[in-house]
């Protein structure tokens, strides 16, 4: 990412500034109007669930032409419903990547025409840098903290030594947790997005059926969901070939408290390691009921403060995007006007002290 460094006495950000913030790496069209870097005055979200929906994932394509034809009113109301002005704005952040390359551009193109046209700076962000400060939005992180990133393309254990110093301890060897979420779903001809789904089959079922939990090297805190997943299309596949009824709820329940005893297990024993003060939940997997309940139980069990935002700074949003370019803004820290899209955009690059 191309980033220009500002002198120490130029533009720093202070409890009035206002950020602009874009969102458009997959299928919502989100903009934010975010003040002093933790108070949302706006955070105007469109989704394209009920589309992608009819194809049981997200079309590349689809969902690049949806952002086009909604970007601008989206950023109009966010501006409006502020209370601000396009010309009150500090700088404009957008999500820069991870993300869909063709989502992620209409959102950049969108961003440098405001930045350029208004004269202010443009912050390209880090999408999961997002999802992981949506918690300072409704709360007071301390360092060094660990986070625990679930989502559809991210399961990740990030730890913060420090404000915006990211690194990445554990992350997903195959499928994200999201991922295997909306493939077991799928298996079961239940609709798109499969989590929430699934999360309400396994909290009505009455029994489990025990299915494996991948832990890997010993000391490992990566993950492995794809060998779960096999585990449950045997499971459907064994059902269907005695001609038994399968029972889908058992199975969900089954699936989930695999899936849930892994993160949560490696989760704990990376904030002991590390000496970690507090376990942040982020991404869109952190509104999944049965896993906030038994993270929130072995926390509280083991004196570990947990911090999970509201599900609606769970999903994507622009509002994350705001909170985490907040911290570039504090370090004078801009993207120049040639900013690309860029899918594969590293968390540790993207730290604030990483001069690259």
């Amino acid at each position: 990412m191309s980033i220009q460094q500002l002198g120490q006495n130029e533009l720093v950000a202070h409890e009035h500034s206002l950020i602009l913030a874009i969102e458009t790496s997959c299928d919502e069209t989100s903009a934010s109007v975010i003040r002093g870097g933790k108070h949302i005055l706006s955070n105007v979200i469109s989704s394209q669930i009920d589309i992608h929906e009819r194809f049981g994932g997200v079309v590349p394509e689809i969902a690049s032409r949806k952002h086009v034809e909604t970007i601008t009113l989206i950023i109009e109301q966010a501006v409006q419903q502020s209370g601000y002005k396009l010309k009150d704005m500090s700088a404009i952040a957008v999500t820069q990547g991870p993300g869909l390359v063709g989502a992620l551009l209409v959102g950049i193109v969108a961003a440098k025409a405001l930045a350029f046209a208004l004269h202010i700076p443009l912050i390209g962000t880090h999408h999961i840098a997002g999802h992981i400060y949506a918690n300072e939005l409704v709360h007071e992180l301390e360092y060094p903290c660990m986070a625990l990133v679930v989502s559809g393309g991210h399961t990740e254990l990030v730890l913060l030594e420090s404000e915006g110093d990211f690194q990445v301890v554990g992350r997903t060897r195959d499928d994200a947790v999201g991922e295997a979420y909306d493939k077991v779903a799928r298996a079961l001809h239940l609709p798109y997005p499969g989590g929430p789904h699934i999360d309400r089959l396994a909290m009505e079922a009455a029994s489990s059926i025990t299915l494996p939990r991948a832990w890997l090297e010993s000391d490992s805190y990566d993950f492995s969901f794809s060998g779960l997943k096999s585990a449950v299309l045997a499971v459907i596949n064994q059902s269907r070939m005695k001609g038994l009824e399968l029972d889908e709820a058992a199975l969900a329940r089954g699936f989930q408290e695999s899936v849930i005893e892994v993160l949560v297990t490696k989760a704990l024993r990376a904030v002991k390691h590390y000496g970690a003060k507090q376990l942040l939940l982020c991404g869109g997997v952190a509104a999944n009921r049965g896993l906030r309940a038994v993270l929130t139980e072995r926390c509280n069990g083991e004196g570990i403060p947990l911090l999970i935002p509201p599900g609606t700074l769970c999903t994507d949003n622009a509002a994350m995007i705001g909170a985490a370019a907040h911290l570039k803004l504090k370090h004078g820290l801009f993207s120049d006007l040639d900013l690309r899209a860029d899918p594969g955009l590293s968390l540790e690059q993207w730290s604030i002290h990483n001069k690259q």
